[in-house]
């Protein structure tokens, strides 16, 4: 692109916070937020670096997003990064992007909060706080009916489900209300993304009024939170400041750069103890080598084609914070190139320090020993396989089954690459019907193996599969293998003790061992994907609660809703189940029994 048709592009844009993209054909060339956007496009008609002018070369077009704030801007500008992947900027690799709230191109539209929205749908976002998007959208679902389940569930039911029954969904499924109706209060939600607080904020105020005068005291706390929750939703671009302790959470974050791979080292503190360490790849932009004058690495640190630590560690924080809670300090081994994202990390409650003596220095010196290290047995995937007397595992599955008393029950099979999530590489599986949990765990890794020995799993082998349980999941899993002849090593991780089981005996490894972190990641994914699966398949919520004497819909309805599920409330104490209104003491004996 020539610098004559940049200047007319940009002329063409708003003087409005927004994200630009170039792009070459459909691919995204780089990614970048601006302030006042036409300013901001017009700077690249005349490039700074050897690198920068490589890029505007190489772009066709040029295209843009207005947002609101700039909080927005910089959220978005993450979210594209992570999904588009252009070379030209820095990218941290197996990791998420930030929710947003979509409802569907569907006759009777879906309320989900993703990071993936589907083809057509009306998306709202993004948002940095995911717990109070979904207290936000459990609200709505509550106050205006809106569905949350798939379209395969959708489609031929012949009764309402456990969401009709907790009063999150008007059952339009079944006709409980009208297409016409339920259209009515879809648009209410719409009103409320567009920044109508009150078509949310008052019904609940109502209703949390009411509880009160009922003396439902529990029910109006939780309304009072959730009305809390909705009205600071559109007060400063969702970035209103979170009460957070001071001696509560910390991350040490310090960058390395070898080649063209660029690490960093987070070590993670809960009031004043070193709980957690993790390193994590980025891929630095593969673009031309600039002249290396100073006039340009300053213009590279500040687009983010820059090479630095500084510049890598702007790049990691709005990207790595993507799903995660963020931390009451953030203490840097520089100061980060972006302003805004320091900026945006202390409009968050986050307090954010170069510290230069101290503790404080000695942490951060720790981090940057670490961010420096190569693979070796520091690094807990060579430590992991030095345990194991095998090689590097880089590629590692685990496997967990779950179920409720024999029905619904199904397997999961995540993957783990480099030490990260890859979530393309998930696999789910629905087993017989059978309360065992050792027969279904032989079912579910015979499964996996059979694909990958007949060539019909397209997934590179693994160099390691772990297995959630003890001795009885891991000979299973050995019985399966050794059935089909599928040669991978195999350990399993008991979540009592936190016991190694390996085919030679258990192993007790440090509570602190990186090693042991890793396939407790490993495993808890497992559980989660398991768990997660077996919930959207079951109905045997209600129905057991059905069955239990003396508990009706209404009384079913309030006991799902003070404690959420029913394996919370199979674990409720007596004291607890009679505080339901409804459920008296022998009542709560016969749910004690019956569950």
């Amino acid at each position: 692109m020539e610098t004559g048709e940049v200047r007319t592009r940009a002329t063409d844009l708003p003087r409005e916070p927004g994200v630009y993209q170039f792009q070459a054909g459909e691919t995204t060339l780089y990614v970048g937020k601006a302030v006042d956007l036409r300013s901001r496009v017009r700077s690249y008609t005349d490039p700074r670096s050897t690198r920068i002018r490589g890029m505007v070369d190489r772009a066709e077009t040029i295209d843009f997003a207005v947002t609101d704030t700039e909080t927005q801007a910089l959220l978005l500008e993450a979210n594209l990064i992570k999904r588009n992947q252009p070379r030209y900027n820095v990218r941290l690799t197996d990791d998420k992007s930030y929710p947003l709230v979509q409802l569907t191109d569907h006759e009777v539209p879906r309320i989900t909060v993703t990071r993936d929205p589907e083809e057509g749908a009306i998306a709202y976002g993004p948002f940095t706080d995911k717990g109070r998007v979904e207290t936000v959208v459990k609200a709505l679902r509550e106050v205006y009916g809106a569905r949350g389940c798939s379209d395969h569930k959708y489609e031929g039911r012949e009764r309402p489900c456990l969401d009709y029954e907790m009063g999150l969904c008007s059952a339009p499924c079944t006709g409980e209300i009208g297409v016409e109706s339920y259209l009515e209060d879809v648009a209410s939600v719409r009103r409320f993304f567009e920044g109508e607080t009150g078509v949310l904020a008052d019904p609940l105020e109502r209703e949390m009024e009411a509880a009160a005068q009922e003396a439902a005291f529990e029910r109006a706390a939780n309304l009072r939170d959730e009305l809390e929750a909705v009205r600071a939703f559109h007060g400063d671009g969702e970035s209103a400041v979170s009460s957070r302790s001071a001696d509560g959470t910390t991350d040490v974050l310090a960058a390395a750069i070898e080649g063209d791979i660029a690490r960093v080292a987070r070590l993670h503190s809960e009031n004043g103890q070193l709980v957690d360490r993790s390193r994590h790849r980025l891929d630095r932009p593969s673009i031309e080598t600039g002249n290396g004058n100073s006039g340009e690495g300053a213009a590279e640190a500040t687009d983010g084609f820059g090479s630095t630590p500084a510049t890598v560690l702007s790049a990691f924080l709005t990207q790595y914070y993507a799903e995660r809670d963020l931390p009451d300090v953030v203490l840097l081994a520089e100061q980060p190139t972006d302003e805004d994202v320091v900026a945006w990390l202390e409009t968050q409650g986050v307090s954010v320090r170069v510290p230069s003596a101290g503790r404080e220095a000695r942490l951060v010196e720790l981090a940057l020993k670490n961010a420096r290290r190569r693979s070796g047995r520091d690094n807990e995937l060579a430590a992991l396989g030095d345990r194991l007397g095998i090689d590097r595992p880089d590629r590692i599955e685990g496997f967990d089954v779950s179920h409720a008393g024999g029905r619904d029950v199904v397997g999961s099979n995540v993957c783990f690459v480099d030490g990260s999530a890859d979530t393309a590489a998930y696999r789910r599986k629905k087993l017989p019907e059978q309360n065992d949990d050792y027969e279904s765990m032989r079912k579910l890794i015979r499964w996996r193996a059979t694909r990958a020995v007949e060539g019909r799993d397209d997934r590179p082998d693994p160099d390691l599969l772990l297995v959630d349980g003890g001795e009885g999941q891991l000979g299973a899993a050995m019985d399966a293998l050794s059935a089909v002849g599928w040669d991978v090593p195999v350990v399993g991780l008991a979540k009592a003790d936190e016991i190694v089981i390996t085919p030679d005996g258990p192993r007790d490894w440090p509570s602190d061992a990186t090693e042991l972190h890793l396939l407790q990641r490993v495993r808890d994914e497992a559980h989660r994907f398991a768990v997660q699966y077996h919930q959207s398949l079951r109905d045997e919520v209600s129905t057991v609660l059905d069955e239990v004497p003396g508990v009706g819909p209404e009384t079913r309805r309030r006991l799902l809703r003070r404690f959420g599920s029913v394996e919370n409330v199979r674990s409720a104490s007596i004291a607890d189940l009679t505080d339901v209104d409804g459920v008296g003491e022998a009542t709560a004996e016969t749910i004690r029994s019956r569950l």
